[in-house]
């Protein structure tokens, strides 16, 4: 039998990685633009780690994992970055390159989810965290900043930013009060998983994306009408510096993420077109003291590499040409193709890229591939050529062709292609 990928992982092929790249290399721009440091965690870690930082009564942690065991050791492969990365910067002491420290990464990341539309098993992210960042709103305007300006040197149009505050443990505890009353007036009205949220974790309720339960959240209380004086004025400036920087956004006022670290701001940023947020993050105060690791103010960002692939696709701007060599080498014989192999490391040092079909031996063959491949030069060289250390350049256009010492050649190809 013919085997396959894992259900809800797939292959990013060839004809795919120029898409791909652009997205990685908008990523890292932004993030050397912004003065973030690149940091790379482990695929696996302690399984604790996730269960005690993204809360017990999550989807991700309550059925979403993939673990790992082993020897008595219980791991994950990683769901998300922002716990690993709050894990390294206390076991590295990464406090010591000065406050705020700002970091960006890029990678997998696995959760057992359904495949559908724009949700894998294995996906990828790039984000920003900005640790140590105090309670001071302009970072958070900063980590939504930088996913924005990702999408927006992708070309993305029409991108909106729905963000909310989510407020702080205290204020959030009157809230969520009225919000678990609310529900269960209304729990034959929501999903099964829903039901047992209600008194689990009501806040999840406000993040289930079935659509009965969308019509029950329409109605149900705000939570920014229960913020304390410091987390409205923390939202308020959060929008101020927004504006600043002329960044579009929508308050959204149930908009809660779905992971129980975030406290006070909240965003999720989507385009024309698609249901699903293509960028997400807030504030996370809490996270490091959840993990007993000490206290650190944070707030980070990341963009679904897997679902701006697809929007860029769909755009018809993640059609990329494939980049092909500008010269081809056409060999014939065993001894040409001995010398065409150095000859093409001369061209490596000399920047020039080369292309050849090594695999195919008439001449006729090999120059149909050139022809294919869109070469503007066709170098040819048989056994004759190697004797007397001379190389054939053939103009691909025009088919006229030059006899020039094969120790010229880099030269010489140097100047037509000018």
């Amino acid at each position: 039998m013919a085997y396959q990928s894992v259900k809800g992982m797939h292959d990013i092929l060839p004809d795919d990685q120029p898409v791909w790249d652009r997205v990685r290399s908008a990523a890292r721009h932004v993030g050397d633009f912004y003065n973030f440091l690149r940091i790379d965690t482990p695929i696996l870690e302690s399984a604790d780690l996730f269960e005690r930082g993204l809360g017990a009564g999550t989807d991700i942690v309550e059925k979403e994992m993939f673990v790992v065991k082993t020897k008595g050791d219980k791991m994950v492969m990683r769901p998300e970055f922002t716990a690993a990365v709050m894990r390294a910067y206390f076991q590295h002491g990464l406090g010591q390159y000065g406050q705020p420290v700002k970091v960006y990464y890029e990678g997998p990341v696995f959760r057992h989810e359904q495949p559908q539309a724009g949700r894998f098993r294995q996906f990828y992210q790039a984000g920003f965290e900005i640790l140590g960042a105090e309670s001071d709103p302009i970072y958070d305007a900063q980590a939504i900043l930088g996913v924005y300006r990702i999408l927006e040197e992708l070309k993305i149009k029409n991108v909106a930013v729905h963000i909310n505050s989510i407020g702080c443990h205290k204020c959030r505890a009157t809230y969520i009060k009225k919000l678990e009353a609310y529900y269960k007036k209304n729990a034959q009205k929501t999903c099964k998983d829903c039901k047992v949220r209600i008194t689990r974790n009501p806040l999840r309720v406000l993040d289930c994306k079935e659509e009965k339960c969308q019509l029950v959240k329409a109605d149900a209380p705000i939570i920014l009408d229960f913020l304390d004086t410091e987390c409205k004025a923390h939202f308020t400036k959060v929008l101020e510096y927004l504006d600043e920087v002329k960044i579009p956004y929508h308050i959204d006022s149930h908009l809660v993420r779905g992971l129980d670290y975030y406290n006070r701001t909240v965003f999720e940023l989507f385009t024309e077109g698609f249901t699903y947020a293509i960028a997400a993050g807030g504030r996370y105060d809490y996270l490091s003291e959840t993990l007993k690791l000490g206290k650190l103010s944070a707030v980070g960002s990341t963009i679904g590499m897997d679902r701006v692939v697809e929007v860029l696709k769909a755009s018809g701007k993640g059609i990329a040409a494939k980049a092909s060599a500008k010269v081809f080498l056409v060999h014939m014989g065993d001894e040409a193709k001995k010398r065409g192999l150095a000859l093409i490391e001369e061209f490596r040092k000399a920047g020039i890229r080369i292309n050849e079909s090594f695999g195919k031996d008439s001449l006729k063959s090999q120059l149909r591939v050139a022809d294919k491949d869109r070469a503007h030069l066709a170098m040819i060289l048989g056994q004759r050529e190697v004797f007397e250390g001379s190389i054939i350049i053939r103009n691909m256009q025009t088919g006229t062709q030059e006899s020039v010492p094969l120790e010229r050649a880099v030269e010489e190809v140097k100047k037509r292609l000018k």
